[in-house]
């Protein structure tokens, strides 16, 4: 169990229940990914809404990795070139998955299997990759998803279940 949160450089939201952690170096796309992922569920008329953007502070509660935000960035996401945008946000969530946001030329063309993103001292959390172009991110959150606690975040429909 962490004494202190861990200040992290990545961008968390909520969807449904689940907490997802975006990562990845400065510039590669991090917020503009979850901003996408935000949308498309809203637009499916499920939960969603941001935790933090550019500074996330992870603990361990018990089994979980919690995400909480600075209070004076609250509500706020950059969305590079565009500016900053005032968005639905929360205070916390429980993190399920984080998002390793990757840009395909330098990138493997298949990840290990099984990866998990460490934060140091404080735990682990399955990692799934995403290429920062994805026109749908959300869909392949759902492919890769299903060992989400065996859930799936999409319907046979394709409406979200998440």
């Amino acid at each position: 169990m962490s004494p202190a949160p861990v200040n992290i450089h990545a961008t968390a939201i909520v969807i449904g229940t689940k907490g997802v952690l975006f990562t990845g170096p400065s510039g590669s796309g991090k917020s503009m990914l979850a901003f996408s992922c935000i949308a498309a569920a809203r637009r499916q008329g499920a939960f969603a809404a941001l935790v933090a953007d550019d500074q996330v502070l992870v603990l361990c509660h018990g089994n979980h990795l919690l995400a909480t935000r600075p209070e004076a960035i609250a509500g706020l996401i950059e969305l590079r070139g565009s500016g900053i945008a005032h968005v639905e946000s929360v205070p916390a969530a429980a993190l399920d998955l984080a998002v390793d946001v990757i840009s395909l030329p330098e990138s493997e063309r298949l990840p290990p299997e099984n990866e998990c993103f460490q934060i140091p001292g404080v735990g682990s959390l399955p990692l799934v990759r995403i290429w920062r172009g994805a026109p749908d991110p959300l869909a392949v959150l759902a492919a890769f998803a299903p060992d989400f606690h065996g859930e799936m975040p999409f319907s046979s429909s394709g409406s979200l279940i998440f």
